[in-house]
């Protein structure tokens, strides 16, 4: 089993901010543009290093890696400094940040 395929759970998500959008048809280009201004909420300069859209079932970056109790996406993006965690309608999509300013 490739483990890029590990299913995402809520526990994986550390300090996420969690949003519930009200649109039942929010595409991931809304979503993405709803998790950057949260982002720059929080940091003045985010880079977005990693996302997941389970309705489409796809994920970025598209990466193989070690750790067999998280999806590849998110170690990835942890391992590169992503503490932003931004959490939309029960993990229907998911987007990692980090500061470039720090």
């Amino acid at each position: 089993m490739a483990y890029t395929c590990r299913p995402l759970e809520r526990k994986h998500l550390k300090n996420p901010i969690s949003v519930r959008h009200a649109a039942q048809d929010l595409s991931f280009e809304e979503a993405k543009e709803l998790a950057t201004e949260l982002a720059r909420q929080k940091v003045s300069e985010p880079m977005l290093l990693a996302w997941f859209d389970k309705k489409r079932g796809k994920f970025s970056p598209q990466v193989e890696c070690c750790d067999t109790e998280k999806p590849s996406w998110l170690v990835y993006a942890e391992s590169r400094g992503g503490n932003i965690v931004i959490d939309i309608n029960d993990q229907d999509y998911v987007f990692v940040f980090c500061n470039l300013a720090t």
